[in-house]
C-alpha cells in the first residue's frame, strides 16, 4: 500500500515542486532551490484564470443545489409513494447509470442547440439536473426507516416537505455528504462536455481553461507554467480533502447500505 501511495505521489509533488520552484531550475539553466510564487503571479495573469473559476463555481454548486432538490424528491418518490409501474420507472431511471456520458454527448449537444443554449452556463448544467446514482443512493437510504417514523409525524399535522426536512434529510447526512464528494469533484474535473458546448472565454470553464492555457503559444513545453496551471486547477479539491478527509472518508463508511 505505502508503494502504491508513493508511485501516486511522485506526479503531485513533480507538479509542485515545478510550481514553487524557479523555472530556472528545472529548464536546465542552473537555476538554486529558491521558493518563489512568481510563477503564480505570471500564470494567473497570462490567462483569466479568475472568470474561469467563477464559472467552475457556479456551475459546480448550481448543479449540486438543483440535484440535492431532484434527487430528495425522486428517492423519496421512489421509497414511499405507491404509483402504478413504480418499479418500471426506477429500472429506468438505473439503466442511466450503465450508460457512459460520452454515448450521450450526441443527444444532449442536439438538445441544448435546439434550445438555443450553446455557450452558456446553463447548458453547461442542464444535462445534469438529475441523477440517477443519487437517486438511488437516496431510495436506499429512505427505505431502511420504519414507516411508523412518518405516520407518526403526520400524527402530529407534519406535512410531506416537514417530514422530508426534519426525519428524511437529517437522518441520511452522510449519504447527501458521500454524494456531495462525487457530484462536486466529476463537475470540477468535467473536461469534455464543456469543451463541446461552450466557445467563450466568458463561459469557459476551469479544465477548459487550462487545456488552452497549455496549448497557447505562451505556456509553449514551458512545464513550470503549466504545472503551476494544473495546482491552481486542483488546488481547491487538495486542500478540500486534506482539510476535511476524515469526513469524507466517515461518510462513505457510514453511507453503507443494506438491500
Amino acid at each position: 500500500m505505502l508503494a502504491f501511495v508513493g508511485a501516486w505521489l511522485i506526479p503531485l509533488v513533480w507538479v509542485i515542486g515545478n510550481a514553487f520552484l524557479s523555472k530556472a531550475m528545472f529548464s536546465g539553466s542552473g537555476g538554486s532551490w529558491t521558493f518563489t510564487l512568481s510563477n503564480f503571479e505570471r500564470v494567473w495573469k497570462a490567462a483569466p484564470f479568475g472568470i474561469y473559476y467563477g464559472n467552475t463555481l457556479l456551475v459546480t454548486a448550481a448543479i449540486f443545489a438543483v440535484q440535492l432538490v431532484t434527487l430528495t424528491l425522486a428517492a423519496y418518490a421512489f421509497a414511499r409513494i405507491p404509483f402504478v409501474g413504480r418499479q418500471a420507472v426506477f429500472m429506468l431511471f438505473l439503466v442511466q447509470i450503465m450508460v457512459p456520458p460520452d454515448v450521450l454527448i450526441f443527444s444532449n449537444y442536439r438538445t441544448i442547440n435546439a434550445l438555443g443554449l450553446l455557450d452558456t452556463k446553463l447548458g453547461i448544467m442542464l444535462p445534469y439536473f438529475a441523477t440517477s446514482f443519487g437517486i438511488f443512493l437516496l431510495r436506499q437510504a429512505f427505505k431502511q426507516f420504519p414507516y411508523e417514523l412518518e405516520e407518526a409525524a403526520r400524527m402530529e399535522g407534519s406535512s410531506t416537505p416537514g417530514i422530508l426536512l426534519r426525519i428524511y434529510v437529517p437522518l441520511t447526512r452522510p449519504i447527501y455528504l458521500s454524494f456531495a464528494i462525487v457530484s462536486i469533484s466529476y463537475h470540477w474535473n468535467d473536461f469534455l462536455w464543456p469543451l463541446i458546448v461552450t466557445d467563450s472565454p466568458d463561459n469557459r470553464m476551469l479544465t477548459v481553461g487550462l487545456a488552452m492555457f497549455a496549448k497557447s503559444s505562451e505556456a509553449g513545453v514551458q512545464w513550470t507554467d503549466v504545472s503551476t496551471a494544473v495546482l491552481i486547477v486542483a488546488a481547491p479539491l487538495l486542500i478540500g480533502f486534506l482539510l476535511f478527509q476524515r469526513q469524507f472518508i466517515g461518510s462513505f463508511i457510514h453511507s453503507g447500505l443494506k438491500g
